[in-house]
């Protein structure tokens, strides 16, 4: 019975695991990465479409997006799905394909980043913490049931516990990596 409680507190850890990753790939840290148009959607013969179902996105240098369209009548609604964005990048059209140049960002404003990304790992981290209580709840919920026996209970209470310390270990690394990455010139 308890073995699904921690089986469903792994699954959500990993799911938050993946959304941090995600909302981290949004945030812009002075290299071309493709991950930072994920989240863009154009209008497509009246549909929103995800940008890189309508378009080839390459990195042609470190400081360059290159979106070519499948369709080239698409450009227009491409360049204006990146202007309604709000990156901070101006989109150069040449009429085949949309050049991003993603700026060289300054010292105040990688320190500003790495505040943000504190911030996301803190989030998730509570989300996690979040989930602890739940499992824990649950499992206290089922013992007094008689569904556990309470050596049960402290043998899962351990168990969810050591799965979130190790969450926590897998954000703090993934944080790292992203602070290393914005720091880096």
């Amino acid at each position: 019975m308890s073995d699904k409680v921690i089986e469903v507190l792994e699954t959500k850890i990993g799911k938050t695991e993946s959304a941090l990753k995600e909302e981290l790939n949004a945030v812009r840290a002075g290299r071309a990465n493709p991950a930072l148009l994920d989240r863009i959607e154009a209008e497509y013969y009246g549909t929103p479409t995800p940008l890189k179902q309508m378009a080839n996105i390459s990195v042609p240098d470190p400081r360059t997006l290159m979106i070519t369209p499948f369709d080239p009548k698409a450009i227009g609604d491409i360049e204006k799905a990146i202007n309604i964005a709000n990156l901070g990048i101006s989109p150069a059209n040449d009429g085949k394909c949309i050049r991003l140049a993603i700026p060289q960002v300054t010292e105040e404003r990688r320190k500003e980043l790495t505040k943000t990304v504190k911030a996301m790992g803190e989030e998730a981290k509570v989300a996690v913490r979040n989930l602890r209580r739940s499992a824990n709840d649950e499992l206290k919920k089922e013992e007094k049931a008689g569904d556990l026996t309470e050596d049960d209970l402290k043998e899962d209470l351990d168990e969810v516990q050591k799965k979130v310390d190790d969450a926590i270990m897998a954000i703090d690394e993934i944080l790292a990596e992203k602070e290393k990455e914005i720091m880096e010139v």
